[in-house]
């Protein structure tokens, strides 16, 4: 029988640093909850506003897969490794920190915020080549279906990290349903919802609220309102 674990929205850690306000999934700088310290190699899951001309200063990063998903707004990127690139809803930005790599995030605009889902994954593989890469989505291949956004795959659709992990995002009218196959075994599926409401099985989800569920090969999804949502497969085991 399948497990699964519920993460309402307001139960979320709520960092309000003035320049930033931070929602946290999972324990992270000085939100921590035991129960809530990770899904598998999901280590964390942050929903960041920052203000306009402002950001997260230069800092270092070791063996950690960290993904960035724009929402709204512009974010400029810098780093040790020399990449200098701007990112907007529609990309992906995927830095593996492997050996260790020193970056910062800053809000472009001056008069509008930037909104972000900022991600942490557990690699597989320990003191890589540290690396930057981003990419462009098409937002109509994830009408009505599932966009595949991350894979361990080089080769495959999306960017690509250090781990048995696949992401996808949706963009569903109401009523429209799917099935999700696993692609590994003993993964778990972790999902997030950015907008509207949805069905996960028998679970009832509305906008940013999460749920993870393992355990099982498929998750059924229905949307119950016009929504958007990520889904994050991510290894269970040694995490």
């Amino acid at each position: 029988m399948a497990n699964s674990v519920l993460h309402p929205a307001d139960s979320r850690g709520d960092a309000n640093h003035g320049w930033l306000h931070s929602k946290h999934t999972f324990s992270f700088s000085d939100y921590f909850n035991p129960e809530r310290m990770q899904f598998g190699a999901l280590r964390v899951l942050n929903d960041d506003i920052v203000n306009a001309a402002m950001g997260f200063g230069r800092h270092p990063h070791n063996n950690m897969e960290i993904i960035s998903i724009p929402l709204e707004g512009e974010l400029e990127h810098k780093d040790s490794m020399g990449n200098v690139a701007v990112i907007r809803k529609g990309d992906i930005q995927v830095m593996s920190a492997g050996t260790g790599v020193e970056h910062s995030e800053h809000n472009k605009s001056l008069d509008k915020p930037v909104k972000f889902l900022q991600i942490w994954v557990f690699p597989n593989k320990q003191n890589v080549t540290p690396r930057y890469d981003q990419i462009s989505l098409n937002p109509a291949d994830r009408k009505n279906t599932l966009q595949q956004i991350l894979s361990p795959d080089p080769n495959d659709a999306g960017v690509w990290i250090h781990q048995d992990a696949w992401f996808h995002l949706a963009d569903f009218d109401k009523d429209t349903e799917t099935q999700y196959t696993f692609k590994k075994n003993g993964n778990g599926l972790y999902v997030f919802v950015l907008d509207g409401d949805i069905l996960v099985e028998e679970q009832a989800l509305h906008t940013r609220d999460g749920f993870g569920i393992w355990n099982t090969n498929q998750v059924h999804i229905k949307a119950q309102s016009n929504a958007e949502f990520l889904l994050m497969e991510v290894p269970m085991q040694g995490y």
